[in-house]
């Protein structure tokens, strides 16, 4: 078996030259950041947040942000053979593209259930890509002779922490994380969840939405790649000051969006050490929020983060595979 030193190595080697990354463990192991742009406004250059890992052929999507289809064509990945889908939480930027993306797994004449695990809320989210669909659905069945209802195809899971899937290729756990704490009762009835990918070498965390989470820490604890959100409140105010959003806010609307983006959200120096206390070889940064530059490289993430984490740091892009 090979050692986690040519794993690194390779890592790195590839990250400096700036190709497709390797990993010398698991070469049949691949990660694709689909969508890497956080927040509910399009982007001209990064769609919203969705990634895709392939274990042995077999893709499996977390989050699914506005504009997945047209990333999943741009990757090469099938429809046909995407069987689950893992939804963070429910904020529109991870989960915009879910409809659609299952509408077309049912153009493609799919017969049997994709199933979409999340927290409260995913089955009822299934639902309503159900109900906006039906018209077009009972159209194509009268006109094209589908016959495969959409019930039997869009399955929505509600789930709990711990352990919530696992097949031949991946085993993956849930966790709830600090995006939403507003209060015990809120987060009682909205949960917003990271996720841990264990495969048979190695190991993935997507982070989800979340401020500084101690359960996201010890859920990380020991893996190889963490995939992170990471952004700075001031940045996207600065933004709405000049697209001229920020003046429509009420007072008490701008303390509970800043309260939220601060407390909810991490910077690059919260990823860093949070990547550095558990002990992760690779952190990718993504879900960058939006800034006053729309070509932003966000490389000064990069920069303030390796001041706390000493592993290797890449700041994502959209089709940026690993």
């Amino acid at each position: 078996m090979l050692t986690k030193l040519p794993f690194i190595a390779c890592l790195m080697t590839s990250l400096l030259l700036g190709s497709t990354l390797t990993f010398a463990q698991t070469p049949s192991t691949k990660l694709i950041l689909l969508g890497t742009g956080g927040g509910p406004l399009p982007r001209a250059h990064r769609a919203q947040t969705s990634q895709a890992l392939v274990v042995n052929g077999q893709a499996y999507i977390i989050d699914a942000g506005d504009g997945l289809n047209r990333r999943i064509v741009q990757a090469g990945l099938n429809f046909t053979k995407i069987n689950q889908v893992f939804i963070t939480h429910l904020h529109n930027d991870h989960m915009a593209g879910l409809g659609t993306f299952l509408y077309t797994t049912w153009s493609y004449s799919r017969r049997t259930a994709l199933d979409v695990y999340g927290p409260i809320g995913t089955e009822a989210s299934v639902q309503g890509a159900i109900h906006n669909f039906a018209v077009d659905a009972e159209i194509r069945k009268e006109s094209e002779g589908k016959n495969v209802a959409l019930n039997d195809v869009f399955v929505g899971h509600d789930m709990k922490e711990g352990l919530i899937f696992q097949d031949a290729n991946v085993k993956v756990s849930a966790i709830q994380n600090d995006h939403y704490h507003f209060s015990p009762e809120f987060s009682k009835r909205h949960q917003s969840f990271a996720y841990r990918f264990d495969t048979k070498d190695t190991c993935y965390v997507f982070s989800g939405d979340t401020g500084p989470s101690k359960n996201l820490e010890n859920l990380a604890k020991g893996c190889d790649v963490l995939i992170s959100e990471v952004g700075k409140v001031e940045e996207v105010i600065a933004l709405q000051e000049k697209n001229g959003t920020w003046k429509m806010k009420t007072a008490d609307e701008k303390v509970s969006w800043a309260r939220h983006m601060s407390e909810e959200h991490m910077t690059p120096q919260q990823v860093g050490e949070l990547a550095q206390r558990a002990g992760i070889k690779i952190l990718i940064m993504s879900h960058l929020l939006p800034t006053i530059d729309p070509n932003d490289d966000y490389a000064r993430f990069k920069d303030e983060a390796s001041r706390y984490f000493k592993g290797q740091i890449t700041v994502g892009k959209d089709l940026m595979q690993f």
